[in-house]
C-alpha cells in the first residue's frame, strides 16, 4: 500500500471515524442527560454577538439560541458569568449589537485578557457578502471579516476560537485565519446566503450524550464541529432539500477552511476543549493526565511536521508522519480504555 494513502487512512481514522461511528444517515440528535457542572475556568473569556434579527421569526430564533448557548456555557462548560459578554437587541443600549459597541467590547478585552487566556467568540444571526468581503449584520453599519480580524489581532492572547454561525460566513475562514486560532463558519462561502441552522445543531452537540467521540469525558471544538455538521447535513437530507449551508473548519492558519478534518486541519481544534481545563483538572486521575499531555505533545509534533512538508523529501515526510500518527492512535486507545 502506498505510503501517502496509508497515512490518509490513519488521519481519517483518528480524526473522523470515532465521531461518525454508530451513526446512521438519518439519526436524530441524542437527548441530553444531566451532566456534572464544570468548575469555573478563570482563563476563559467569551463574547456572543446576537446580530440584527430582521424578521420577527428570525429575531426570536436568534434570541432563543443565544439564551441556550449562554446557559450551557455558564452551567456546564465552566465559563464565568462575569467573563461572558452578550451583545443583543434585547440588551440595554450599551450592549446592543452595534459596530461601536463591538469595538468597545474588544477594547475592554484588550486590557482584560492575558496571553495565557482563551477567548471564544460566537456570532449568531445573518450575514452578507458583496462579492469581495463577508460581513456580519449588526444594528446599523456592519463590520467586515477583515475588521474583525484586525480587532482579534490586537488582543494579547493568541488562543482564540471563533464560531461564525451566520449566513454568508464562509469568507471569515480566510480573513480571520492566524496561527493558533480556530475559525468555524456555518457556510463554505459568501454565496451561501440563506439563513443557517448550524447554530441550533451546535448547541445540540453541546447537549448530546454521544458528541464526546473519543470518550475522554470532555467535548473538544472538533467534536462539536463534526457533530453539528452531521446534524445539519441530516436535516436537509430528511427534508428532501438541497443543502444551502456547508460548515467549514480552519485551524492551521492557511486560510483554507475544510468541511472535514483533513490535510492537517483539525489538530488544534481536537486539542482545544469547550471546558478548557488543565490536563490535571480534565483527567480523572494522574495517569490519564499524563496520557493527555503526551497526546498534546504528539499533536504539536504532527502540526510542526505538516508545516515543514515542503522542505522535506517525500519519503521522509511520509514515514515520519505515519510514525507519529501510529503513536497518537495508541495514546488515544489508552485514553479511551482509561475512561477519564
Amino acid at each position: 500500500m502506498p505510503g501517502i494513502y496509508y497515512i490518509r487512512i490513519i488521519v481519517l481514522a483518528l480524526l473522523t471515524s470515532a465521531a461518525l461511528c454508530a451513526q446512521t444517515p438519518n439519526s436524530q440528535p441524542t437527548a441530553a442527560v444531566p451532566k456534572k457542572t464544570a468548575p469555573v475556568d478563570p482563563n476563559k473569556f467569551c463574547l456572543i454577538i446576537n446580530g440584527a434579527g430582521g424578521e420577527p421569526a428570525y429575531a426570536s430564533q436568534f434570541d432563543n439560541w443565544t439564551i441556550e448557548l449562554t446557559t450551557i456555557l455558564t452551567t456546564r462548560f465552566g465559563f464565568a458569568t462575569k467573563q461572558l459578554r452578550v451583545l443583543s437587541e434585547k440588551s440595554p443600549d450599551s450592549m446592543h449589537p452595534t459596530a461601536n459597541n463591538v469595538r468597545q467590547v474588544f477594547t475592554a478585552l484588550k486590557s482584560e485578557l492575558q496571553p495565557e487566556n482563551a477567548l471564544f467568540v460566537f456570532f449568531i444571526g445573518h450575514g452578507s457578502y458583496d462579492g469581495k468581503e463577508s460581513k456580519f449584520n449588526l444594528v446599523g453599519p456592519d463590520l467586515s471579516a477583515t475588521e474583525y480580524g484586525t480587532l482579534l489581532t490586537a488582543l494579547p492572547t493568541k488562543r482564540v476560537v471563533v464560531f461564525n454561525m451566520s449566513s454568508a460566513s464562509g469568507e471569515f475562514a480566510r480573513s480571520l485565519a492566524a496561527k493558533g486560532r480556530i475559525v468555524i463558519t456555518a457556510t463554505k462561502s459568501g454565496q451561501e446566503t440563506n439563513a443557517t441552522r448550524f447554530a441550533g445543531f451546535f448547541i445540540e452537540a453541546l447537549k448530546a450524550t454521544d458528541s464526546d467521540a473519543d470518550q475522554d469525558g470532555h467535548i473538544s471544538v472538533l467534536e462539536a464541529f463534526v457533530y453539528a455538521n452531521r446534524l445539519t447535513s441530516e436535516f436537509y437530507t430528511r427534508a428532501g432539500r438541497l443543502a444551502t449551508e456547508h460548515a467549514l473548519l480552519e485551524d492551521n492558519g492557511d486560510g483554507v477552511g475544510r468541511e472535514k478534518p483533513e490535510n492537517g486541519e483539525g489538530l488544534l481544534a481536537r486539542a482545544t476543549y469547550l471546558d478548557s481545563l488543565s490536563y490535571e483538572q480534565a483527567a480523572a486521575n494522574s495517569a490519564t493526565a499524563k496520557l493527555l499531555r503526551e497526546r498534546a505533545r504528539l499533536e504539536g509534533e504532527i502540526e510542526q511536521l505538516i508545516g515543514q512538508k515542503a522542505n522535506l523529501p517525500e519519503a521522509v515526510y511520509e514515514t515520519s508522519l505515519e510514525k507519529l500518527f501510529i503513536e497518537l492512535a495508541k495514546i488515544n486507545r489508552s485514553i479511551k480504555q482509561a475512561g477519564s
